[in-house]
Protein backbone atom coordinates (compact mmCIF):
# COMPACT_ATOMS: atom_id res chain seq x y z
CA UNK A 1 0.00 0.00 0.00
CA UNK A 2 1.17 3.58 -0.96
CA UNK A 3 1.81 5.38 2.34
CA UNK A 4 2.52 8.35 0.44
CA UNK A 5 0.02 11.47 1.72
CA UNK A 6 -1.82 9.56 4.16
CA UNK A 7 -4.61 12.00 5.32
CA UNK A 8 -5.17 11.70 9.90
CA UNK A 9 -7.52 9.93 10.26
CA UNK A 10 -8.76 8.74 6.90
CA UNK A 11 -9.40 5.04 5.83
CA UNK A 12 -6.15 4.11 4.50
CA UNK A 13 -4.56 5.34 7.67
CA UNK A 14 -6.87 2.99 9.84
CA UNK A 15 -5.83 0.37 6.93
CA UNK A 16 -2.02 0.67 8.08
CA UNK A 17 -2.74 1.00 11.72
CA UNK A 18 -4.70 -2.42 11.64
CA UNK A 19 -1.52 -3.87 9.70
CA UNK A 20 -3.06 -6.38 7.83
CA UNK A 21 -0.17 -8.56 6.87
CA UNK A 22 -0.01 -9.84 10.26
CA UNK A 23 -3.77 -11.36 10.29
CA UNK A 24 -2.11 -14.48 9.00
CA UNK A 25 -0.73 -15.16 12.16
CA UNK A 26 -4.28 -14.55 13.60
CA UNK A 27 -6.00 -16.96 10.75
CA UNK A 28 -3.32 -20.15 10.61
CA UNK A 29 -3.70 -21.85 14.06
CA UNK A 30 -7.95 -21.42 13.48
CA UNK A 31 -7.40 -22.71 10.74
CA UNK A 32 -5.38 -25.91 11.77
CA UNK A 33 -7.49 -26.17 14.74
CA UNK A 34 -10.84 -26.31 12.87
CA UNK A 35 -9.02 -28.46 10.45
CA UNK A 36 -8.27 -31.39 13.14
CA UNK A 37 -11.93 -30.94 14.98
CA UNK A 38 -13.34 -31.04 11.29
CA UNK A 39 -11.39 -34.56 10.84
CA UNK A 40 -11.73 -36.29 14.24
CA UNK A 41 -15.95 -34.92 14.07
CA UNK A 42 -16.32 -37.63 11.89
CA UNK A 43 -16.06 -40.88 14.84
CA UNK A 44 -19.06 -38.59 16.65
CA UNK A 45 -22.70 -39.13 15.88
CA UNK A 46 -24.77 -36.59 14.24
CA UNK A 47 -23.65 -32.86 13.23
CA UNK A 48 -20.57 -32.69 15.57
CA UNK A 49 -19.18 -29.94 13.54
CA UNK A 50 -20.16 -26.00 13.72
CA UNK A 51 -18.97 -23.73 11.26
CA UNK A 52 -20.51 -21.33 13.14
CA UNK A 53 -18.33 -21.75 15.74
CA UNK A 54 -15.83 -22.03 13.40
CA UNK A 55 -16.09 -18.35 11.60
CA UNK A 56 -16.56 -17.06 15.45
CA UNK A 57 -12.88 -18.47 16.24
CA UNK A 58 -11.62 -16.56 13.04
CA UNK A 59 -13.38 -13.58 13.37
CA UNK A 60 -12.88 -13.19 16.81
CA UNK A 61 -8.99 -14.13 16.22
CA UNK A 62 -8.77 -11.41 13.26
CA UNK A 63 -10.37 -8.83 15.81
CA UNK A 64 -7.99 -9.80 18.46
CA UNK A 65 -5.12 -9.14 16.19
CA UNK A 66 -5.93 -6.01 15.03
CA UNK A 67 -6.83 -4.71 18.41
CA UNK A 68 -3.49 -5.84 19.30
CA UNK A 69 -1.74 -4.13 16.38
CA UNK A 70 -3.60 -0.81 17.81
CA UNK A 71 -2.34 -1.14 21.38
CA UNK A 72 0.90 -1.69 20.06
CA UNK A 73 1.18 1.24 18.12
CA UNK A 74 -0.42 3.48 20.66
CA UNK A 75 1.95 2.37 23.81
CA UNK A 76 4.85 2.12 21.97
CA UNK A 77 4.39 5.85 20.89
CA UNK A 78 3.18 7.07 24.55
CA UNK A 79 6.02 5.49 25.95
CA UNK A 80 8.81 6.87 23.39
CA UNK A 81 9.47 3.39 21.39
CA UNK A 82 8.24 4.83 18.17
CA UNK A 83 10.91 7.10 16.83
CA UNK A 84 10.46 8.41 13.79
CA UNK A 85 13.58 9.01 12.47
CA UNK A 86 15.56 5.63 14.70
CA UNK A 87 13.00 3.09 13.71
CA UNK A 88 13.72 0.16 11.42
CA UNK A 89 10.32 -1.25 11.03
CA UNK A 90 7.61 -0.54 9.52
CA UNK A 91 6.04 2.83 10.14
CA UNK A 92 3.41 3.46 12.85
CA UNK A 93 -0.11 5.61 12.88
CA UNK A 94 0.61 7.32 15.85
CA UNK A 95 4.51 8.02 15.08
CA UNK A 96 3.64 9.13 11.81
CA UNK A 97 0.48 11.27 13.02
CA UNK A 98 -1.09 9.31 10.22
CA UNK A 99 -3.98 8.60 13.52
CA UNK A 100 -4.29 11.48 16.27
CA UNK A 101 -4.10 9.78 19.94
CA UNK A 102 -7.55 9.94 21.16
CA UNK A 103 -8.70 8.50 17.46
CA UNK A 104 -6.34 5.80 18.71
CA UNK A 105 -8.09 5.67 21.78
CA UNK A 106 -11.67 5.15 20.81
CA UNK A 107 -10.36 2.54 18.34
CA UNK A 108 -8.75 0.39 21.16
CA UNK A 109 -11.52 0.45 23.07
CA UNK A 110 -13.93 -0.19 20.46
CA UNK A 111 -11.66 -3.26 19.08
CA UNK A 112 -11.49 -4.76 22.62
CA UNK A 113 -15.84 -4.78 23.28
CA UNK A 114 -16.24 -5.88 19.20
CA UNK A 115 -13.69 -9.00 20.29
CA UNK A 116 -15.72 -9.20 23.64
CA UNK A 117 -19.18 -9.14 21.54
CA UNK A 118 -17.77 -11.71 18.86
CA UNK A 119 -16.28 -13.96 21.98
CA UNK A 120 -19.75 -14.01 23.85
CA UNK A 121 -21.66 -16.57 21.52
CA UNK A 122 -19.15 -19.18 22.04
CA UNK A 123 -20.25 -19.81 25.27
CA UNK A 124 -23.31 -21.59 23.76
CA UNK A 125 -20.82 -24.11 22.22
CA UNK A 126 -17.66 -24.23 24.70
CA UNK A 127 -19.12 -23.84 27.95
CA UNK A 128 -18.51 -20.54 30.55
CA UNK A 129 -14.95 -21.56 30.25
CA UNK A 130 -15.00 -19.37 27.44
CA UNK A 131 -15.29 -16.36 29.45
CA UNK A 132 -11.70 -17.11 31.12
CA UNK A 133 -10.37 -17.27 27.79
CA UNK A 134 -11.77 -14.07 26.39
CA UNK A 135 -9.84 -12.42 29.76
CA UNK A 136 -6.92 -13.97 29.34
CA UNK A 137 -6.99 -12.86 25.73
CA UNK A 138 -7.62 -9.72 26.41
CA UNK A 139 -6.05 -8.81 29.22
CA UNK A 140 -2.69 -10.38 27.90
CA UNK A 141 -3.02 -8.03 24.56
CA UNK A 142 -2.79 -5.14 26.93
CA UNK A 143 0.17 -6.59 28.99
CA UNK A 144 2.19 -7.66 25.88
CA UNK A 145 2.95 -4.42 24.88
CA UNK A 146 3.06 -2.51 28.12
CA UNK A 147 5.00 -4.58 29.82
CA UNK A 148 5.94 -8.48 29.18
CA UNK A 149 7.43 -7.96 26.00
CA UNK A 150 10.21 -5.57 28.17
CA UNK A 151 10.79 -8.35 30.24
CA UNK A 152 11.90 -10.79 27.62
CA UNK A 153 8.27 -12.94 28.05
CA UNK A 154 7.39 -12.17 24.28
CA UNK A 155 8.54 -15.44 22.76
CA UNK A 156 6.29 -17.34 25.22
CA UNK A 157 3.07 -14.96 24.88
CA UNK A 158 3.57 -15.96 21.30
CA UNK A 159 3.56 -19.40 21.89
CA UNK A 160 0.70 -19.42 24.34
CA UNK A 161 -1.64 -16.95 22.45
CA UNK A 162 -0.93 -17.42 18.62
CA UNK A 163 -0.65 -21.49 19.23
CA UNK A 164 -1.89 -23.37 22.44
CA UNK A 165 -4.68 -21.16 22.88
CA UNK A 166 -6.57 -20.54 19.84
CA UNK A 167 -5.39 -24.26 17.82
CA UNK A 168 -6.95 -25.89 20.93
CA UNK A 169 -9.99 -23.72 21.92
CA UNK A 170 -11.02 -23.94 18.18
CA UNK A 171 -10.92 -27.63 18.91
CA UNK A 172 -12.59 -27.15 22.05
CA UNK A 173 -15.50 -25.12 21.04
CA UNK A 174 -16.34 -28.17 18.51
CA UNK A 175 -15.46 -31.58 20.53
CA UNK A 176 -15.53 -30.31 23.90
CA UNK A 177 -12.37 -32.23 24.36
CA UNK A 178 -8.18 -32.03 23.92
CA UNK A 179 -6.04 -34.43 22.34
CA UNK A 180 -2.34 -35.51 22.04
CA UNK A 181 -2.17 -34.47 18.58
CA UNK A 182 -4.10 -31.13 19.05
CA UNK A 183 -1.85 -29.65 21.83
CA UNK A 184 1.47 -30.90 19.63
CA UNK A 185 -0.09 -29.39 16.65
CA UNK A 186 -0.78 -26.09 18.65
CA UNK A 187 2.79 -25.87 19.68
CA UNK A 188 3.86 -26.10 16.56
CA UNK A 189 1.89 -23.35 15.11
CA UNK A 190 2.91 -20.97 17.93
CA UNK A 191 6.83 -22.04 17.19
CA UNK A 192 6.20 -21.18 13.42
CA UNK A 193 4.56 -18.15 14.15
CA UNK A 194 7.01 -17.09 16.81
CA UNK A 195 9.13 -16.70 13.76
CA UNK A 196 7.74 -13.23 13.13
CA UNK A 197 8.73 -11.94 16.84
CA UNK A 198 12.03 -13.58 15.87
CA UNK A 199 13.31 -11.20 12.91
CA UNK A 200 11.22 -8.41 14.40
CA UNK A 201 13.21 -8.70 17.58
CA UNK A 202 16.36 -9.59 15.36
CA UNK A 203 16.03 -6.16 13.55
CA UNK A 204 15.57 -3.81 16.45
CA UNK A 205 18.16 -5.87 18.45
CA UNK A 206 20.43 -2.53 18.91
CA UNK A 207 18.01 -0.13 19.50
CA UNK A 208 15.92 -2.46 21.90
CA UNK A 209 19.35 -2.99 23.88
CA UNK A 210 19.09 1.06 24.23
CA UNK A 211 15.84 1.24 25.39
CA UNK A 212 16.44 -1.95 27.82
CA UNK A 213 13.69 -3.95 26.52
CA UNK A 214 15.16 -7.54 27.14
CA UNK A 215 13.93 -9.37 24.52
CA UNK A 216 15.17 -13.31 23.74
CA UNK A 217 17.33 -11.52 21.18
CA UNK A 218 19.09 -8.74 23.17
CA UNK A 219 19.95 -11.88 25.85
CA UNK A 220 21.23 -14.72 23.45
CA UNK A 221 22.77 -12.30 20.78
CA UNK A 222 22.61 -12.04 16.86
CA UNK A 223 24.80 -15.36 15.89
CA UNK A 224 22.57 -17.37 18.08
CA UNK A 225 19.21 -16.19 17.22
CA UNK A 226 20.15 -16.97 13.35
CA UNK A 227 20.13 -20.24 14.58
CA UNK A 228 17.24 -20.32 16.50
CA UNK A 229 15.33 -18.93 13.70
CA UNK A 230 16.48 -21.71 11.18
CA UNK A 231 15.26 -24.08 14.47
CA UNK A 232 11.93 -23.47 14.77
CA UNK A 233 11.43 -24.11 11.32
CA UNK A 234 12.82 -27.38 11.16
CA UNK A 235 11.52 -28.59 15.47
CA UNK A 236 7.95 -27.58 13.80
CA UNK A 237 7.88 -29.74 10.67
CA UNK A 238 9.61 -32.53 12.72
CA UNK A 239 6.75 -32.20 15.64
CA UNK A 240 4.72 -33.18 12.85
CA UNK A 241 5.08 -36.44 12.77
CA UNK A 242 2.15 -36.79 15.33
CA UNK A 243 -0.27 -36.19 12.56
CA UNK A 244 1.77 -39.28 10.78
CA UNK A 245 0.49 -41.53 13.72
CA UNK A 246 -2.94 -40.37 13.59
CA UNK A 247 -3.85 -40.79 10.30
CA UNK A 248 -2.81 -37.41 9.03
CA UNK A 249 0.18 -38.42 6.56
CA UNK A 250 -0.12 -35.58 4.85
CA UNK A 251 0.03 -33.30 7.14
CA UNK A 252 3.07 -34.20 8.37
CA UNK A 253 4.59 -34.05 4.25
CA UNK A 254 3.64 -31.01 2.79
CA UNK A 255 5.04 -28.82 5.53
CA UNK A 256 8.55 -29.43 4.18
CA UNK A 257 7.12 -27.39 1.14
CA UNK A 258 7.07 -24.42 4.33
CA UNK A 259 10.40 -25.85 5.09
CA UNK A 260 12.24 -24.99 2.56
CA UNK A 261 10.83 -21.00 1.94
CA UNK A 262 11.93 -20.64 5.81
CA UNK A 263 15.51 -21.88 5.04
CA UNK A 264 15.61 -19.11 1.95
CA UNK A 265 14.61 -16.49 4.79
CA UNK A 266 16.87 -17.62 7.12
CA UNK A 267 20.10 -17.20 4.51
CA UNK A 268 18.56 -14.02 3.54
CA UNK A 269 18.40 -12.60 7.50
CA UNK A 270 22.09 -14.49 7.51
CA UNK A 271 23.07 -12.26 4.61
CA UNK A 272 21.40 -9.13 5.56
CA UNK A 273 21.87 -8.94 9.48
CA UNK A 274 21.01 -5.28 9.93
CA UNK A 275 19.09 -2.38 8.94
CA UNK A 276 15.50 -1.61 7.49
CA UNK A 277 16.46 -4.08 4.55
CA UNK A 278 15.45 -6.75 7.65
CA UNK A 279 11.51 -6.19 6.83
CA UNK A 280 11.88 -7.78 3.33
CA UNK A 281 12.53 -11.31 5.72
CA UNK A 282 9.25 -10.07 8.02
CA UNK A 283 7.04 -9.99 5.19
CA UNK A 284 8.73 -13.00 4.01
CA UNK A 285 8.23 -15.07 7.11
CA UNK A 286 4.89 -13.95 7.15
CA UNK A 287 4.35 -15.37 3.93
CA UNK A 288 6.12 -18.64 5.30
CA UNK A 289 3.50 -18.62 8.11
CA UNK A 290 0.61 -19.16 5.50
CA UNK A 291 2.17 -21.68 3.59
CA UNK A 292 2.74 -23.75 6.60
CA UNK A 293 -1.01 -23.21 8.02
CA UNK A 294 -2.20 -24.10 4.58
CA UNK A 295 0.32 -27.03 4.02
CA UNK A 296 -0.95 -28.17 7.68
CA UNK A 297 -4.84 -27.63 6.71
CA UNK A 298 -4.73 -29.56 3.33
CA UNK A 299 -2.82 -32.05 4.66
CA UNK A 300 -5.45 -32.56 7.55
CA UNK A 301 -8.39 -31.95 5.50
CA UNK A 302 -7.13 -34.75 2.29
CA UNK A 303 -5.73 -37.22 4.54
Amino acid sequence: MNIENVKKNSLKAWLLAARPKTLTGAAVPVMIGGALAWADAWGYEGDAFSWTAALLCLLFAFVMQIDANFINDFFDYVKGTDDVETRLGPERACAQGWVSIDAMKYAIATTTCLACIIGLPLIYFGGFEMILVGIACVLFCFLYTTHLSYMGMGDLLVLAFFGLVPVCITYYVQLHTFTFEVIVASLACGIVIDGLLIVNNFRDRDTDRAAGKQTLVVHIGAEATLWLYLFIGVIACLMGVVFWFNGHQLAFVLPFIYLVFHVFTWLQMKKIMTGRELNRCLGATARNIFIYGLTVTLGILLS
